[in-house]
């Protein structure tokens, strides 16, 4: 029996047993999470505010509390940084994920507590590895190391009270310390701020690992792999470690890197499981290595509540709990966590793809969308349209960003899209067409739009120079870490930078 199959036995298979009452005992779970965070938040400034020790369940707590977004929470962060606690949360705030800005804000900083880390960041990590096991009970997991890729601390942005980084760079910082057997690189490595220099490190100490797994965002992952790849004169990265065999992804959609990953890393044993492990919470994992959706994971320090899309920019939106939501219509996510984060609207969106065990994919973000002329323009029609694309013409691409032209000097309007390329397109002007074609055959609003031509013209590729969107993230200081490419936005301020270094 290998290591793996022991410490699966002995330390995992009891947790999938509790992970199956996900399908019959959702409410209750849900429920319980909920009246856990109220009780343990009642004496806090904010319980007493909206008189906590009265609510008896959902119905009350919702009557009660407000939704919130940073800008209402922001007052509270600023008090935390400053020294003040028992404001949000019950025990001391000391750390602050930081995560990209607001309207008025360049970053959040978002609170995370104690009991976050431990039963909502840790837990999910280790849940993400009980389910794959599940799945892959060859596997010999175990039997190597770990590369975590993640971001790094922020000492500019410290305060006397508060210390503030990446997400990935606080779960680093605050890891048991027996994790560290099992990765690399050394935490040293793994917390270096100048991202080129970290590349670098980490390929130098960890090519003569025995690496079994990785961790990380894609697209900087694929930054790093090249890397070694270079450095080795490897042609596939299973040639440098031959017993890898998962990637756990996520803060980014992995379908624009999924051929990237196959060309790279080309051994039949390979898996990928998609995680979704935010700032403000970790939500869910894919258990299933033929379906795209991840498992909702339904009793950890967290309770869900989800807006309708059409909701979203009401006063007043309506909400509803887990039990109520339908299979395949798009929700705006709204949590509140053991960190102290209440009815909050962390931004995201998602569908439901089925109930009990309820099972979603990530749609895009609520200001992430294109939405100029009434076409309602969602990251998720954006992936469906270039993965067709892609296919129809042998392309692969890197990265992309999308804006409208609200009306050019001939007076039409129409969707640009600024698209890097691995593998240029056999024909661009096919992929335009097969781009344009699906996002109207799986967009009503957008083929109404288009119809005749009359509101919107065909969309337009322009291609970007290779390393485009690299050098913007690099203008702003944002490489590495969580910081993503904007891929849908309604305005033209981030696609303007782009072009300006199209050069």
């Amino acid at each position: 029996m290998n290591v793996t199959t022991l410490l699966n036995k002995v330390c995992f298979a009891s947790r999938m047993k509790e992970i199956a009452r996900y399908d019959t005992l959702s409410g209750e779970l849900q429920s319980n999470v909920l009246m856990r965070l109220i009780r343990a938040a009642a004496q806090t400034e904010w319980g007493k505010m909206y008189h906590y020790k009265d609510i008896t369940g959902y119905q009350s707590f919702k009557e009660r509390v407000p939704i919130q977004t940073y800008e209402e929470i922001k007052p509270y962060v600023d008090r935390l940084r400053a020294g003040e606690q028992n404001l949000l949360w019950h025990s001391k705030i000391r750390w602050f994920a930081k995560s990209s800005g607001t309207t008025n804000d360049k970053s959040k900083f978002l609170p995370v507590s104690r009991e976050a880390l431990k039963d909502t960041h840790y837990r999910g990590g280790i849940d993400a590895v009980t389910l794959y096991l599940a799945q892959n009970p060859q596997s010999r997991f175990f039997s190597g190391k770990g590369l975590i890729l993640g971001g790094s601390h922020t000492p500019s942005l410290n305060l006397p009270h508060s210390l503030v980084g990446d997400l990935s760079a606080i779960l680093i910082e605050n890891i048991h310390p027996l994790a560290n057997l099992i990765r690399v690189p050394s935490k040293q490595i793994a917390l270096m701020s100048d991202f080129r220099a970290k590349m670098e490190a980490i390929a130098d100490s960890t090519i003569a690992a025995d690496v079994t797994n990785l961790s990380g965002v894609p697209s900087w992952m694929l930054v790093l792999l090249n890397h070694i790849l270079e450095k080795t004169g490897r042609s596939s990265i299973d040639e440098v470690w031959q017993n890898l065999e998962v990637f756990f992804h996520g803060g980014v959609a992995f379908t624009p890197y999924r051929d990237q990953y196959k060309a790279l890393i080309r051994s039949p044993r390979m898996h990928y499981v998609e995680t979704y492990n935010a700032s403000e919470g970790y939500f869910g994992t894919q258990n299933d290595f033929s379906d795209p959706a991840m498992l909702l994971m339904i009793d950890y320090g967290i309770f869900y509540e989800f807006v309708p899309m059409e909701e979203i920019g009401s006063d007043h939106p309506r909400t509803c709990s887990l039990e109520e939501v339908e299979t395949g219509r798009n929700y705006a996510v709204v949590i509140s966590t053991s960190a102290g984060l209440w009815r909050y609207m962390i931004g995201d969106t998602v569908k439901f793809t089925q109930r009990n065990p309820y099972k979603f994919v990530i749609t895009g973000r609520t200001k992430h969308f294109i939405n100029a002329f009434g076409e309602e323009l969602i990251v998720d029609n954006a992936e469906k349209g270039l993965l067709r694309a892609c296919e129809a013409t042998g392309a692969r691409v890197s990265d992309y960003s999308a804006a409208p032209v609200y009306m050019d000097v001939t007076g039409k309007c129409r969707h640009q899209w600024l698209i890097e390329f691995v593998q240029p397109p056999s024909d661009l002007s096919l992929f335009a067409r097969v781009l344009d074609d699906t996002l109207q055959e799986i967009n009503s609003d957008y083929e109404a739009k288009r119809q005749n031509n009359l509101a919107l013209q065909p969309l337009e590729i322009i291609v970007a120079r290779p390393g485009l969107f690299h050098d913007w993230l690099a203008q702003k200081g944002k490489l590495g870490g969580q910081h993503k490419i904007p891929r849908l936005s309604n305005t033209r301020e981030y696609i303007e930078e782009m072009l300006a270094l199209n050069r």
